[in-house]
């Protein structure tokens, strides 16, 4: 019998100015699910960062001036190429970030999905007229504003989406003529990589896009340098709030974290929304920014809800997210399911009871449900990014919605109920970017505004939103008199 041949694991250079670059450290990006190294890729030092950055500013002389089809004509080519490398993008992401295949490949529609909303918004960048002859003084004047690309930006992007998320990135900057540096997450760096590959075939000038993984001391210096005019960052509260204090006059957008509630009313769809919930709090094995986290029920069917939830928690595979049944993977690090594990104790040693779930294997967490936990628990009041949600009742509205905004986050929130009334009245006290009433904080599709206040962020993304940060407003008046 033959024996069997493994493919060598392929080592990856750096992309900038239209070029591959082989230079640096070579780091080797490990599966999350057993830790073997699925690629290799070149880190880049400070002096490729400040070449990507003059890459960038070379080609905002270009980018700039394209117009509004040829850049629409380049998003198509990138959606259109990442369709056809569909499965290879899909099993980066599982391989990569511990994704289960199945959602690995939803996320990789969705980023095509995102570059097809740019090329769409590409040629909305719509202006106003002003009439300005509202008094004898200023007859025969009129203005008009037109939105202008703000200059090379810098995308900071995490570990969790590590395609979606990078093109929520470079898909509105294209679309706005402006030019980027990237930094993928170290843990996720291939997928990045591959669009590069792509958006390099798609005809994008050389520069307008470099991507190259780095130190975080090296950079720095995309938050630091003045040619950088804005930076658009996602992760963790305690580092983008960091990068605001050192940006300078340049714009930033924080897209951050949170530990999203969700409101569960006696008269909605039980059954509905405990699916949901568990849709919500265990996919990714939590580690998303909008998982579910906190569950609120009101009293009177506390108990019901509880059991819809807990029988469907018992549903869920936990295994190798090459596996095509699998709905859970494993957590990014080991040392994030140790942590993820040591809360858990720490709320059941505080008086908190274990529902389901708790035991841990490696990297990777049982889904688990939590009750008769206190605010305070770090299972509570901070982003836990795991598989684990705790569900408390509640007794009157007005209370659930307090306990709803006991948090320094303020992401999304998740309402269910069939009346309006309190619909509204969540809406205007809920102190969230967004309510989802009807369903989970974890939905998001990629046209509409999606950031939070409080720790959670500032800024919008979401394409149209985010065209708008990347560019800017200039006012022409008119005199012809």
């Amino acid at each position: 019998m033959a024996e069997m041949t493994i493919a060598p694991v392929a080592t990856h250079g750096f992309f900038i100015d239209g070029k591959w670059v082989e230079e640096g450290e070579i780091v080797e990006v490990r599966a999350p699910y057993d830790g073997a190294v699925v690629g290799r890729v070149f880190r880049g030092r400070r002096e490729h960062a400040e070449a990507a950055i003059a890459a960038a500013v070379k080609a905002f002389g270009t980018t700039r001036r394209l117009p509004a089809f040829e850049r629409q004509r380049v998003l198509r080519r990138i959606a259109a190429g990442m369709l056809e490398r569909k499965e290879e993008f899909s099993r980066t992401l599982a391989q990569e970030a511990g994704k289960p295949i199945k959602t690995a490949r939803i996320e990789v529609d969705r980023a095509i999905f995102t570059f097809n909303i740019a090329a769409e918004e590409t040629v909305r960048g719509y202006g106003e007229y002003l009439p300005l002859d509202w008094q004898q003084s200023t007859a025969g004047r009129w203005g008009i504003v037109r939105r202008f690309p703000l200059g090379p930006i810098a995308g900071i992007s995490p570990f969790n989406f590590p395609l979606n998320l990078v093109a929520h990135k470079v898909a509105p900057a294209m679309a706005a003529g402006c030019s980027m540096v990237l930094k993928p997450a170290p843990q996720t760096p291939l997928s990045a990589l591959l669009l590069a590959e792509v958006v390099q075939q798609a005809g994008w000038p050389d520069g307008g896009l470099n991507v190259l993984l780095l130190s975080n001391e090296d950079s720095e210096l995309l938050v630091t340098d003045e040619r950088i005019k804005l930076i658009s960052f996602t992760g963790s509260a305690a580092v983008g709030w960091a990068i605001k204090n050192k940006a300078g006059k340049k714009k930033v957008v924080l897209e951050l974290g949170g530990n999203s509630a969700v409101i569960v009313h006696s008269d909605s769809d039980l059954h509905y929304a405990a699916e949901r919930c568990v849709t919500g709090g265990f996919a990714y094995a939590g580690q998303s920014c909008i998982s579910v986290q906190r569950i609120l029920v009101e009293n009177s069917v506390y108990g019901k809800f509880t059991d819809l939830l807990l029988a469907e928690v018992k549903k869920l595979k936990v295994g190798d997210p090459l596996d095509e049944s699998s709905d859970l993977g494993p957590l990014i690090r080991e040392s994030d399911a140790i942590r993820a594990a040591d809360w858990i104790q720490e709320a059941v040693r505080g008086g908190a009871r274990l529902l389901c779930g708790g035991k841990r294997k490696g990297s990777l967490l049982e889904p688990t449900v939590l009750t008769g936990t206190r605010p305070d628990m770090r299972v509570n009041c901070q982003e836990i990014f795991a598989p684990v949600i705790t569900i408390e009742p509640y007794s009157d509205f007005a209370s659930a919605l307090k306990e709803a905004n006991n948090s320094p986050y303020g992401l999304q929130a998740g309402l269910f109920t069939r009346d309006a009334k309190l619909i509204f009245q969540a809406y205007e006290q809920l102190e969230v970017g967004g309510l989802i009433a009807g369903d989970v904080p974890t939905f998001r599709v990629e046209h509409m505004p999606y950031g939070g206040v409080k720790d959670s962020g500032l800024g919008r993304e979401g394409l149209r939103d985010a065209i708008q940060e990347m560019t800017e407003p200039k006012l022409l008046v008119m005199n012809l008199r």
